[in-house]
């Protein structure tokens, strides 16, 4: 990759992806372990998503010429107080992403990088999905409480999730 500013950014985000995968595979072994095999089955599947992004960064860097460079992944928490606190660092965490994304959008504009923008625009779309389906989850385990019959009509609905590579990628 001629551009060694983007490259590196990209490099950056390429790893930050595999953190995400790490930390939603860590949130799926917290609600295993809390019996709620649905909301672990959700988060396994979104790792598995997270590394599909990881990996698209991956080989658009290969594609344009640059060198992948993957560094240390820092251990993700453990542990949470609850269903709905883990969701909500799920949200959290995602934002983080969509500023991450962002950044780089702009970083592409200003260096004229008119391939990495058309590139980085499919996570700009990705982002506003990620962002609504977590707060999909969180209205319905707002509603549906901590325990009891709703808590548990969430939980099935979770655990029909699979991971679908977007149609040609």
């Amino acid at each position: 990759m001629s551009n060694k500013v983007l490259e590196k950014a990209l490099n950056e985000h390429l790893n930050a992806e595999m953190y995400s995968a790490y930390l939603y595979l860590s949130m799926s072994a917290y609600f295993s372990d809390t019996g709620l095999s649905g909301f672990a089955n959700w988060m396994r599947v979104q790792a598995k998503e997270e590394q599909f992004h990881a990996m698209k960064f991956y080989d658009y860097i290969n594609e344009r010429g640059g060198k992948v460079l993957l560094t240390a992944i820092e251990a993700p928490q453990q542990d949470w107080a609850s269903p709905l606190e883990a969701v909500e660092a799920v949200l959290e965490h995602e934002k983080k992403v969509t500023a991450l994304i962002n950044g780089l959008v702009d970083l592409a504009i200003d260096e004229r990088d008119h391939a990495s923008n058309i590139f980085l625009q499919w996570f700009v779309t990705e982002q506003v999905e990620e962002e609504d389906n977590v707060n999909a989850i969180l209205d319905k385990l707002k509603l549906a409480g901590a325990e009891g019959n709703g808590m548990f009509m969430l939980d099935k609905d979770l655990a029909t999730r699979v991971f679908t590579a977007p149609a040609g990628e």
